[in-house]
């Protein structure tokens, strides 16, 4: 085996790929085909939004307060709306991931920080998304759990390998997985049926108990992800560089001087727009399927088994398959995007990088202990949502504070008003997180 770290390029001092392979300038003379260059990166980050932390958390909310927590899933996805922005802003106007500035900007030892955590929430997704596949082929082919987070694990390096080949292709695999997902719920709560007064009292904002609390903040915690807040960053930048480099002007030049870079924030944004709407409608699809169906029949729902079950016998085989192959498209999705995550996580803040198989390993390796031990799959899958909502702070308040900055962001940085808002969103989330930690302690 070759060393086991090896130095990461800089994208913003060595010529970089662009996304998909260069694009020829032929294909950028009109500022139609330079701006639709931008589409894709909300799309992988989507995926991480409906990941199978995702299922867990909302269809327990849903089961057993019905309604109660819609309004968390609307709040949290207006909150993603908003971080995915200021991350793939950061991208476009630096040409740099969130970790690369970060560690151009702070001191060592707070880089040093950031990249510890930033790893240990890596391994919680990854736990997430792997026991979520392995569940779903369970359901679907009745593999033992074990054999179905290798396989999980197998097929998310597969796809990674597309991405050796170009964003793009990584890009539009992606967001065909992602088409399947929001499909199977489609299909669902169209068999299931909407109660629209319901659906309307949910958005009222409200808790009832300190249970509801703990499930508000793991769904927030599937919701807000701290491993895409770096990845939209450097997939973003990506696209920059590219596009950069077709028009001739180099991998190393200096996006704030360039005429054309705030256009780009057009499609940018709507990208995120579009990406993280119908992550958002499929999260709300889930909690509205629960309540609607669970909990006033009280079947049980502890499980993502129970909830296959549940669909089984209340709308039939056809829904229950379609909610398997939606998580079955997560799982492998979500999982595929969480290691890609991590290899800019670390070539980021450290400034070198494993090779993808070593890193797959690692990153495998806790899930498939927890599946070896015999864990319950489905409350692994909640709490390892809550351990992610302690990561949003530590990847949000250095995305504030670089986006605010004009000497980093020239004329992209924050409006006051953003930076206010996105201050407020932190600000509720350290909170929920250090009330959760009060009741952890306090029983």
């Amino acid at each position: 085996m070759t060393a086991a770290f090896t130095p990461a390029r800089d994208p913003a001092g060595e010529p970089a790929r662009a996304p998909g392979g260069e694009p020829s300038r032929k294909r950028l003379r009109t500022p139609l085909s330079r701006r639709a260059l931008m589409y894709g990166p909300a799309f992988v980050a989507a995926i991480a939004y409906v990941d199978p932390g995702n299922f867990a958390t909302n269809f327990a909310a849903g089961s057993e307060f019905g309604y109660l927590l819609l309004w968390v899933i609307v709040a949290g996805n207006a909150m993603a709306l908003l971080v995915q922005m200021l991350s793939a802003k950061l991208g476009l106007a630096t040409g740099r991931d969130l970790p690369r500035m970060c560690r151009s900007r702070f001191p060592r030892p707070v880089v040093l920080g950031l990249w510890a955590q930033a790893e240990l929430v890596a391994i919680a997704t990854d736990l997430a998304e792997v026991i979520g596949g392995a569940i779903a082929l369970n359901l679907l082919f009745g593999l033992p759990l074990p054999v179905g987070g290798l396989v999980t694990g197998a097929v998310a390096f597969a796809l990674l390998g597309l991405e050796s080949r170009g964003h793009r292709r990584f890009e539009v695999v992606t967001a065909g997985l992602l088409a399947v997902i929001i499909a199977g719920f489609a299909f669902d709560t169209v068999l299931a049926g909407l109660d629209v007064g319901s659906i309307a009292s949910g958005t009222v904002p409200r808790f009832d108990g300190a249970e509801s609390v703990l499930l508000a903040t793991g769904i927030l915690g599937a919701t807000v992800m701290p491993h895409v807040i770096y990845l939209h960053s450097s997939l973003t930048s990506a696209h920059a560089r590219g596009l950069e480099t077709a028009a001739g002007t180099g991998a190393g030049h200096d996006l704030r001087a360039r005429a054309d870079r705030r256009p780009l924030m057009g499609p940018v944004r709507r990208d995120v727009l579009v990406g993280l709407g119908l992550a958002g409608l499929a999260n709300a699809a889930m909690l509205v399927i629960a309540a609607r169906l669970f909990h006033p029949s009280g079947l049980p729902a502890d499980t993502i088994g129970d909830v296959h079950g549940g669909l089984a016998g209340t709308l039939g085989q056809g829904a229950a398959l379609a909610f398997a192959i939606a998580l079955l498209a997560s799982g492998f999705a979500s999982s595929s995007v969480g290691t890609y995550a991590g290899q800019v996580i670390m070539s980021g803040f450290l400034g070198r990088s494993l090779p993808l198989t070593v890193r797959r390993g690692i990153t495998l390796l806790p899930s498939m202990a927890v599946l070896f031990a015999g864990v319950d799959p489905t409350s692994a899958l909640v709490w390892s949502q809550v351990v992610l909502s302690f990561g949003i702070p530590f990847a949000l308040v250095p995305l504030i504070l670089l986006t605010r900055d004009r000497t980093v962001m020239g004329a992209l940085a924050n409006r006051p008003l953003t930076t206010a808002a996105a201050s407020v969103v932190a600000a509720l989330v350290i909170a929920l997180n250090a009330y959760l930690i009060w009741r952890t302690l306090h029983g």
